[in-house]
């Protein structure tokens, strides 16, 4: 994996999360997926393992939860 993937719900921390990682680490060095609009990639998330969101998974594969927006569980409603 070369980018991180920062996984978000929508939701206001999200957003907020989402504007501060791109400022710390640059657009072109994040993919960022929406769960509440891509739910097929719900399954991605838990397998990279994301429990809540917002999170980034780092480019060797660590997940930092930031936060606490909602449960990949909710997600999956």
């Amino acid at each position: 994996m070369s980018k991180s993937i920062f996984y978000h719900a929508g939701c206001p921390v999200c957003v907020s999360a989402e504007h501060d990682i791109i400022n710390l680490i640059g657009a072109p060095n994040v993919e960022i997926i929406h769960l509440g609009e891509e739910h097929s990639r719900i399954s991605n998330a838990e397998a990279s393992g994301v429990q809540s969101v917002p999170a980034l998974i780092t480019p060797n594969g660590n997940v930092l939860h930031i936060n606490f927006g909602a449960s990949i569980t909710d997600l999956k409603k």
